[in-house]
């Protein structure tokens, strides 16, 4: 639904494991999304009392503002904008008293402006105003899913935020109905991105699968509301505590073009602290989310204005790699998270979860990257600070620090595809647990696949495990496993300017068994030969 919507001792985390639901799902390649939408929405602020005029104001407000320039670009118009009656030919009009120069009008008059154009509409038979009987009418798009969709081409939308909002329907039923939509949008030509609520009113589906086959950007838990902590686990209203329990373990779902969705931000609405609004708009932005804003665009505090704009957060929410930050450690009161971006630096959160000041730290070695040297960029202050390896920080209550990490030796990340197999190195079921089989896989953008030459060898994944041969075998079809990094010769590998992979310790070569192309085949270590099932490409 739019809107029901005394200082501890510093410790470093160990490092986390954290199974994750298999991410296996084809993204949806619409073109758009590949990084996390940035805008604004109406529905926090305003709810049903939306019109022309205010939506007009506040896309004048982000271009003088320079938010506009500063990524935020969507405007996207929720529930309650259109006629409660479709015309005489079942389409749908907008609400002639609300916006009487009509939508086509209104998105001429954000294209204008360097923004774009973005509208709401439900699946089923009924928006959700129209569920709780706060908006008259039936309108949703039940049955009219291709006439809607080119009449939303027609009116130049960009972003179609589509609202299950019914407690019907099994997730099969959510996703062929979901999914009716997604093809009638492509059916049109134009690029609209697709932004999809599962959980309204309805069993949390949500973080249940991979809905990137699906949408562009999709709910994960239910609405947000302006309070740290609201109590719920994934229900009805959702603060940001609760929020990022459900969401930060979903980080393999995502990748360019495919998002989870925490829900629209509540930034500047009150209800929290200073630095429990900080720490929102920093969770948001390592967690690849979407950053959606819900205030009152027009009048804007400083304080408000300063969270928004931070480039540094901005610049690590739209890093062109589209990860989402891995979570590499949570004892119930420090939680990390790190996020590998696209010029090989490490953007990490040390969030504090708990009621005081504490000191939260970990190393370069458990995000992912090695040597004896780097540079620490904070980023709410800008001020650099140089360590040879340790990430450390005195956290405030409910605050969170976050650093991009430069220098060391860290490789770029890239998927590692089979020259025989076409397919991709792919950790089975996106599972972070030791031990998990490494396997091939249609490639796609999704952390499984992500993987980093350090200096020293190592293939890391996810930033703290690496590729290992099982036990330190060396004999012909040993298997393949990802294990946390220790720098054994079994997790150290060797590129071959034959395209062979060596496991130095064993001296053999990454092998697909029997030549296959099937996906979820398992790797293995063989005897270097030459073939093509032996030859790998980073790309």
């Amino acid at each position: 639904m739019p809107g029901h919507r005394s200082p501890l001792a510093a410790i470093t985390i160990a490092v986390l494991a954290v199974a994750l639901t298999p991410a296996q799902a084809q993204a949806l390649d619409n073109g758009v999304g590949r990084t996390p939408p940035m805008g604004w929405n109406t529905w926090n602020t305003f709810g049903c009392n939306i019109n022309e005029t205010l939506i007009r104001q506040t896309a004048d407000a982000m271009v003088g503002s320079g938010m506009r320039d500063l990524g935020y670009q969507y405007v996207v118009v929720d529930d309650c904008w259109f006629d409660p009656t479709r015309d005489s030919a079942g389409n749908l009009q907008a609400n002639p008293s609300r916006f009487p120069s009509g939508m086509k009008a209104l998105g001429d008059y954000l294209h204008a402006r360097g923004l774009k154009f973005g509208l709401y509409q439900a699946p089923l038979d009924r928006t959700c105003a129209q569920y709780f009987g706060s908006y008259p009418g039936a309108t949703g798009s039940l049955g009219h899913e291709v006439q809607d969709a080119r009449q939303f081409a027609a009116w130049g939308v960009d972003y179609l935020k589509y609202d299950w909002c019914s407690p019907t329907g099994t997730i099969d039923d959510q996703v062929r109905t979901f999914a009716k939509m997604r093809d009638a949008l492509a059916s049109t030509g134009r690029p609209i991105l697709y932004s999809i609520n599962p959980n309204s009113i309805h069993e949390k589906t949500g973080p249940q699968r991979n809905w990137g086959d699906v949408a562009n950007i999709w709910r994960t838990t239910e609405d947000i509301t302006n309070v740290w902590n609201s109590g719920q686990t994934n229900g009805y209203p959702m603060g940001i505590q609760n929020i990022v329990d459900v969401n930060a373990p979903l980080s393999g779902h995502a990748g360019p073009g495919q998002f989870n969705d925490p829900d629209m931000m509540v930034v500047g609405r009150g209800g929290m602290t200073d630095t429990e609004m900080r720490s929102h708009f920093a969770l948001w932005a390592i967690m690849a989310a979407p950053l959606i804003a819900g205030n009152d665009m027009r009048n804007m505090d400083s304080a408000t204005a300063a969270i928004m704009k931070n480039r540094n957060l901005i610049a690590i929410n739209q890093d062109p790699l589209g990860l989402q930050a891995t979570q590499i450690g949570n004892d119930g009161t420090r939680r990390i998270l790190a996020k590998r971006l696209s010029n090989g630096d490490v953007a990490v959160a040390l969030f504090n979860q708990g009621g005081s000041t504490t000191t939260i730290s970990t190393t370069t070695s458990a995000i992912g990257l090695s040597g004896d040297s780097f540079s620490l960029r904070e980023a709410w202050t800008n001020a650099v600070t140089p360590t040879t390896g340790l990430i450390s920080a005195s956290v405030p209550s409910h605050g969170t620090v976050v650093f991009r990490v430069s220098g060391g030796a860290s490789g770029p990340v890239s998927r590692i595809q089979g020259a025989g197999s076409g397919r991709c190195l792919d950790v089975t079921g996106a599972s972070r647990t030791n031990g998990t089989r490494v396997g091939i896989w249609d490639c796609h953008g999704q952390s499984n696949q992500q993987w980093t030459l350090t200096a020293a060898g190592e293939l890391r994944v996810y930033g703290n495990k690496c590729l290992d041969v099982n036990d330190n075998g060396t004999a012909d079809g040993t298997s393949v496993i990802i294990w946390d990094c220790n720098g054994q010769s079994n997790q150290k590998w060797r590129f071959n300017t034959d395209g062979s992979v060596t496991a130095l310790g064993a001296g053999k070569c990454l092998d697909v068994p029997g030549n296959s192309a099937v996906n979820g085949v398992h790797l293995q270590i063989w005897t270097c030969n030459g073939a093509a099932n032996q030859r790998w490409s980073r790309i």
